[in-house]
Formats: C-alpha cells, structure tokens, sequence
C-alpha cells in the first residue's frame, strides 16, 4: 500500500508539469464559453471518513442546481456549457484531481469519493469502501460507471478494498482508457445517490 501511494504522489507531480498547458488551455476555454469559476470544489469524504476538497474543471453553468432537473443530470441537458460537454465526454473535467492526489487526499485508482450525507447512510459493509483513498477511477468504473445501479457500485468498490493488488490497479488504470474512448456510462436512470458529482449537494458545494 505504501507503493501505491508513493507512485500516486510521483507521477501525480509530473503530470502537473507536463499537462500544465493544458490546464492553462481548458481554464481559457471555459472562460470564454460562459461566465463562473473555472474550477468547481465540492466537500467529499475520504479514506476513513475524512473530509477534504475535490477538485474539478466546471462543466455546468453557475446555480445549475436551481434550474430545470436539479440534481440530476442528462445527456442533453442544456445546463451543460458547450465545453462543459466536451470535457464531460472525454472525462477531461476530472484532470484537476491530480492535485487531490498530490496532496494525498486521493489515488488514481479507488472508489470515487461521494458526500457525506450519503456516507451517513452506509451499512457497515457499504463502509468497507471508505478504508481506502478515494479514486479518479475504479473498478466500479470500468464495470458500468454510472450505468450501474448505486448498490451495486459500492460492491464492486468493497471487492476492489478486499482484493487490492498493484496489479489490479494497472488493469484498472488501462481499462479505464477504453471506457474514456466509447464513452460508455456517462449518464444512467434517475435514482437515489445516482448523481452527477457536480450537482449532488448544493449545502456542500461553493465555485470559485
């Protein structure tokens, strides 16, 4: 486990520096496209249950949560700035977490971080998922993404707590590339907990 998190904090740092134009290019763009803050932050709960700042490129136009569906989000839903959609698509939204796990809040690979009001309503199994950092990506991920009932989510996430190896975490991190590239589970049914991370909670988010 001091592995995993030793390699996390190594090439997190250079993937800062390399994709640092990249940052510079798509904070422009959001800019351009609508007006807000180009980084969305929103209160998750980390590994063993310790709350820290995520980080995120914004996707959505300022006060989303007050219009049209609220919390829940769908595939062509005008809320979505026109960037907002390309980013969503191609998962590039998620490139500010590399800070996240700079700072050893997050991993590449674990169970995404979710808020803590959903954390309070876990069952002690449902828990397991927390014993771990959270994750920019994870098996629940390649196994469905949101297209997967919130249930069965977390059990995939448990069994990738309970069989953790560096080699599932490669099989992860390149299976992850192929779900990027077909773009599959972007969106999924109305449901309870099954919402996009930018629209959770309103009480728990702030835009800077």
């Amino acid at each position: 486990m001091v592995m995993k998190y030793l390699l996390d904090r190594v090439f997190s740092c250079i993937l800062l520096i390399v994709l640092c134009p990249l940052f510079i290019l798509i904070s422009v763009l959001i800019k351009l496209d609508s007006k807000g803050p180009v980084i969305f932050i929103q209160q998750r709960v980390g590994k063993n249950q310790k709350l820290f700042n995520i980080y995120k490129f914004r996707t959505m136009i300022p006060d989303a949560v007050n219009i049209g569906n609220g919390v829940y989000t769908e595939e062509n839903d005008p809320r979505i700035t026109r960037i907002g959609r390309f980013l969503r698509k191609t998962s590039l939204d998620e490139l500010p977490q590399l800070l996240n796990i700079f700072w050893g809040d997050m991993s590449f690979i674990g169970p995404r971080p979710t808020l803590e009001y959903q954390v309070k309503q876990y069952s002690d199994f449902q828990k397991k998922r927390l014993i771990m950092k959270p994750g920019v990506t994870g098996l629940a991920q390649i196994s469905g993404r949101n297209s997967i009932s919130w249930p069965e989510r977390i059990k995939y996430d448990v069994q990738y707590v309970e069989n953790w190896s560096l080699g599932l975490d490669l099989k992860i991190f390149l299976k992850t590339f192929s779900v990027i590239f077909k773009r599959e589970g972007l969106y999924g049914e109305k449901e309870k907990f099954l919402i996009k991370d930018e629209m959770s909670n309103k009480n728990d988010t702030k835009n800077i």
